[in-house]
């Protein structure tokens, strides 16, 4: 564990993650049956957000707010399902932007004898110091990482923010053997262009061809309005994506 971020990590044992809503069952942030705590606080503002409201690190002004909890009142609200449940999710908003609490959650579940079957996820933009992957891999099982485009100018059109880090990132978390799925939200006309998710694949391919890719087609419902509006791609467009990544490689495509 780095010794900076491990130092934190146990500094700060007693302050309260910000949490912005926890859901007991989920089967689409992980594998199994997972439960998911959404962290608030992002340093991305992705056009395509489809959490817009955990995005604020203080959270949204509509009286609701996200709240401050500690990581026992979380292990609470986990026990209850935990014999129904495969592992937990950390998401957000961003779980980077927390990782001392992040730790200590972790930690805590591991520690656990009642709950340390359970697998630990983090559902990342990757937009992080490597130091703070090198720190939880110990307490991480698995990793998913959102890949909003390979092309850098095209990324911070649609984050805001460059993906020195999220590339950086993604090698990372091979290496320490915790990179469990590379996203790619696909936005029709801005970063579906064939030859670009050629090059995408090439470069995932370089790092694991076997790599687990899931291609999520950008959904209207829950994100933010735009004007003009962006498209959702089609069925027919998404099938043509995941077969230039069969093409490269023997990655392990899901279609979202």
């Amino acid at each position: 564990m780095n010794a900076t971020l491990g130092s934190a990590i146990r500094r700060e044992r007693s302050v309260r993650g910000l949490i912005a809503d926890t859901i007991t069952f989920s089967s689409v942030d992980g594998p199994g049956n997972r439960f998911v705590v959404f962290l608030q606080g992002c340093n991305f503002d992705c056009l395509a957000c489809h959490n817009p409201q955990t995005i604020p690190g203080n959270g949204p002004s509509d009286g609701r707010g996200p709240q401050r909890l500690s990581v026992d009142e979380l292990l609470e609200r986990i026990r209850a399902p935990a014999p129904f449940l495969s592992g937990v999710t950390v998401s957000g908003g961003e779980p980077t932007q927390q990782p001392a609490f992040l730790g200590e959650l972790f930690t805590a579940i591991k520690a656990d004898p009642a709950l340390a079957r359970l697998s630990c996820f983090v559902d990342s933009n990757g937009a992080c110091e490597l130091e703070v992957w090198e720190s939880l891999a110990p307490v991480i099982d698995g990793a998913m990482i959102d890949l909003k485009c390979l092309d850098p100018d095209i990324h911070r059109a649609l984050t805001g923010h460059s993906n020195d880090r999220v590339l950086a990132s993604i090698r990372r978390l091979h290496e320490l053997g915790v990179l469990y799925e590379v996203r790619l939200l696909v936005l029709a006309g801005l970063n579906d262009d064939p030859v670009l998710m050629h090059r995408t694949a090439e470069w995932l391919a370089a790092i694991d061809p076997a790599t687990r890719i899931k291609l999520i087609g950008f959904r209207h419902h829950g994100a933010r309005p735009h004007d003009p509006p962006l498209i959702e791609p089609s069925p027919a467009a998404m099938e043509s994506i995941a077969a230039v990544f069969r093409d490269v490689a023997r990655f392990d495509v899901v279609l979202v």
